[in-house]
């Protein structure tokens, strides 16, 4: 399936300073709809274009949270990086229908396809030497979008979620469990969405999330900017979503970092041992998924071993 290509339009906005570290606030289009995107760039940085990552995050984030952390290091590292909300999420537009807080991985694999295009067209950027970085539940939407981009050059992923059928009954309940989510997810999706909360206290009722921990600590994912919310209606397309078990469909170097303690170790086994490209697998003992969003100690090793990856496609 074709998907829709970037509008090509976009507002630089404003420009702050973080941590020695230039932010740019800047839009782009997708499909007709505007997102919020931010552009970081290195300290001192001269105006020449630099090598840029596209950085991706997990499943109901918005681009403040773990994808700002990676940009960060990544900026500091002399690279250009580039985060945004999907549409649906954050400050950008809904999806169609006026539908926000829906997991839709073909309209997320379409956004980054879309920043890929809009990052490629700004001064800063060398267009020769665009990667991207997916974290978690994006890491298959990253992956959908660098397979056969020509404008990409390597991929990343960081605690990567890749689900397959098998993955999915053991998380979600068995075949049953499924099926009723399923259900569920088609009524919300009649009803023109069911939102619910996304992250609550362990053992809260009627919460995606009801586990505590990252999203719903204020110092760590529960930020002001975070919707905190979940549309319903996503699950089908969630569920149903499996790209373990299509790794040949990429064709750039991968490097993945990823440990036993964090989410579907498997997952990623099984993507690589589909894999016949160029890969490499940094395996961390001990450090729980959310440790990877945002653990100084374990954000730094990974974003140590991404932009040796990333610098190795700049030096072939």
């Amino acid at each position: 399936m074709k998907l829709p290509t970037l509008a090509t339009t976009a507002t630089l906005m404003a420009t702050t300073a973080l941590a020695d570290i230039e932010t740019r606030i800047v839009s782009f289009e997708n499909e007709g709809v505007s997102l919020s995107g931010t552009l970081y760039l290195p300290e001192g940085h001269d105006n020449s274009p630099l090598p840029t990552v596209v950085v991706t995050g997990a499943w109901t984030s918005v681009q403040e949270q773990m994808p700002a952390n990676y940009a960060r290091e990544m900026a500091e590292r002399g690279f250009a990086a580039f985060t945004f909300d999907f549409r649906g999420w954050g400050k950008s537009g809904d999806l169609p229908q006026s539908v926000r807080f829906k997991e839709d991985p073909a309209a997320k694999t379409s956004d980054i396809k879309a920043a890929f295009e809009f990052i490629a067209t700004l001064p800063e950027v060398d267009g020769n030497q665009i990667n991207g970085l997916g974290i978690c539940a994006s890491a298959g939407y990253m992956v959908d979008a660098v397979a056969g981009n020509d404008l990409v050059n390597r991929i990343g992923l960081v605690a990567p979620w890749l689900q397959n059928s098998e993955i999915v009954e053991a998380v979600y309940g068995g075949a049953e469990g499924v099926a009723g989510l399923i259900e569920v997810s088609q009524a919300a999706d009649a009803a023109g969405g069911q939102i619910i909360p996304a992250a609550g206290p362990e053992g809260a009722e009627g919460v995606l999330m009801p586990i505590g921990g990252y999203y719903y600590e204020a110092d760590r994912g529960g930020i002001p900017e975070y919707d905190d919310k979940w549309n319903n209606a996503g699950w089908e397309g969630w569920l149903t979503y499996h790209p373990a078990d299509n790794p040949q469909r990429l064709n750039k170097p991968l490097a993945i970092v990823h440990s036993e303690s964090a989410a579907i170790p498997q997952g990623v086994k099984t993507f690589l041992n589909g894999f016949a490209g160029d890969a490499t697998a940094q395996w961390l003992e001990g450090v729980t998924q959310f440790d990877f969003y945002d653990n100084p100690e374990d954000v730094t090793r990974a974003a140590n071993t991404m932009a040796d990856h990333f610098r190795a496609g700049s030096e072939s």
